[in-house]
């Protein structure tokens, strides 16, 4: 799982076209999410601070809808 973290000033709004990028896995292996589009769909998931318990409500509210 990859981690990323930006301020306020950069967060997302609704309906906003994700900004294309890649990173390192934890792994070692590159992700690009531009590569990953051609082959699925996909969700981008932000939330505001890592591991709290409100954060993981919601995580696991995303995730069993």
């Amino acid at each position: 799982m990859t981690t990323f973290f930006m301020n306020d000033c950069m967060a997302p709004k609704v309906g906003d076209k994700a900004t294309l990028f890649g990173a390192l896995e934890d792994e070692g292996k590159e992700f690009s999410l531009s590569e990953l589009l051609r082959k699925r769909n996909i969700v981008l998931y932000f939330y505001p601070k890592v591991e709290t318990p409100g954060c993981t409500k919601e995580a696991c509210s995303f995730r069993d809808s």
